[in-house]
């Protein structure tokens, strides 16, 4: 091979990289616009002594927003800590949809928004929340519906935002947070 011919197939090369470093920036950048909402829903009233104490349920009449994705996850995702309880009778309505079974609430698990939960792909995997300068595990066992609410099955709530993690009590004890404060914390986690 001349040079010429070895100057030309390194410039294609290298043109073709940086085509290639450019297509892929584009996909990331499409995909991380890409979860938009899915539709709303409106809002009916729970009947009598059905909306958990505490709990903001669904408003009659009111629109909700829903989703069917969640923000792209990175090893550093930024989400929203709420607060769930998991045990039987608890406001997180029925068993989880990983098992079929509830959790106490000593034990540090999680549901994840509809996009993050990706259909049950999550399922009794280790999360690790970065919160409150700490850091703590918890196990995915369930879903926030992010694409449903404000019926018996969600527990007249109304739909999850889609960059929820809803975790129950062992994990705000174990990310050091006073009582007081549980419910809503600004947080990061990864796989």
């Amino acid at each position: 091979m001349n040079k010429g011919s070895y100057l030309s197939l390194v410039h294609f090369v290298t043109f073709l990289i940086l085509i290639i470093s450019i297509a892929c920036g584009n996909t990331i950048v499409v995909e991380a616009q890409k979860c938009k909402p899915s539709g709303k829903i409106k809002g009916k009233k729970p009947p009598k002594d059905q909306c958990s104490p505490g709990d903001e349920c669904c408003k009659e009449g009111k629109f909700y927003t829903t989703y069917k994705c969640s923000p792209p996850v990175s090893g550093h995702t930024k989400a929203i800590l709420t607060i769930n309880n998991f045990d039987k009778g608890g406001d997180g309505g029925g068993p989880s949809e990983c098992s079929g079974k509830y959790y106490h609430n000593s034990v540090p698990v999680v549901a994840l928004s509809t996009g993050w939960y990706s259909k049950g792909r999550r399922c009794f995997e280790n999360i690790t929340i970065h919160g409150n300068g700490r850091t703590v595990k918890a196990m995915v066992v369930d879903e926030c519906d992010s694409g449903r609410g404000c019926d018996s099955q969600h527990a007249y709530l109304p739909p999850c935002q889609n960059n929820i993690v809803d975790a129950s009590e062992a994990v705000w004890k174990a990310l050091h947070v006073p009582k007081k404060d549980w419910g809503w914390l600004e947080i990061f986690w990864s796989d």
